[in-house]
């Protein structure tokens, strides 16, 4: 199927799961609660990226293919959506997927070490993109988008490690799994 459809388990993603795995999940309507927790975990630079057919033109495809690959970061990766929507689907506890839904507001972080994947959503629009006259024009051109906030610790960077055997002697991957694993245990 596609990988942007939504993929409903009918189970809700409890926000204390998700802390379980080390992710952190926020709502946060103002910039004012991104810019504290960015100082609380030392965050210093970021940027904007806007994933869409509009923006990125024919890379769009390869872009979101890539993005959905699963894959670890050796540092923390966090979003925070100023528009649009999308799904990170992190590996649960019995490495099972764990979509999370994600929208204008949302923060995510995830915690360096765990499998990952991320897409867009196959229905949502740009409101930027509704323009009185022109809204049907513009909205069958801006599906699959989100606009997001890229925090990082010291210089922009994203580098992803795609899933392989020995990725698990990552140093990253062997902290995640030890710090993860002293959580479930307790």
């Amino acid at each position: 199927g596609d990988q942007r459809e939504d993929h409903d388990s009918g189970r809700p993603v409890d926000p204390a799961y998700l802390s379980k795995l080390g992710v952190l999940y926020r709502r946060c309507p103002s910039i004012g609660a991104v810019d504290a927790i960015a100082a609380q975990r030392s965050y210093k630079n970021r940027d904007e990226i806007i994933v869409s057919p509009k923006t990125m033109g024919l890379a769009y495809d390869e872009k979101v293919k890539m993005f959905f690959n699963e894959h670890l970061h050796e540092d923390e990766e966090i979003r925070y959506v100023l528009d649009g929507e999308g799904f990170f689907d992190v590996r649960g506890v019995q490495d099972e997927w764990v979509r999370i839904h994600l929208e204008k507001g949302d923060l995510i972080v995830l915690p360096a070490g765990i499998y990952h994947r991320f897409t867009t959503d196959n229905h949502n629009v740009s409101a930027a993109a509704i323009c009185g006259s022109h809204m049907s024009l513009l909205t069958s051109g801006s599906k699959k988008y989100i606009k997001a906030m890229r925090l990082f610790k010291d210089e922009p960077k994203w580098t992803p490690l795609n899933r392989a055997p020995e990725l698990e002697k990552n140093p990253a991957r062997k902290e995640y799994i030890s710090r993860e694993g002293e959580a479930h245990s307790a």
